[in-house]
């Protein structure tokens, strides 16, 4: 079994590449604009994908968010 991702024990509140409204993906944290979950870039990585796999699977998503909240 793979360990959980934890990024919700982040601090994503500075980050202006995400966003979090309860009306939204039950309120967990997203890629601005998206519906995207911050986790699934997380558990994407540490499936083995790829940043680039990430970005194509998921368009909406720019690589400028996605290197933001890496920096995180």
């Amino acid at each position: 079994m793979k360990p959980a991702v934890k990024t919700q024990a982040r601090d994503w509140r500075a980050c202006s590449a995400v966003e979090r409204t309860p009306d939204k993906v039950s309120g967990e944290w997203v890629f601005r604009g998206t519906r995207v979950p911050v986790r699934a870039l997380f558990e994407n990585l540490r499936d083995g994908a790829t940043l680039q796999d990430f970005l194509d699977w998921f368009p909406g998503v720019q690589r400028a968010q996605v290197e933001s909240v890496l920096e995180k």
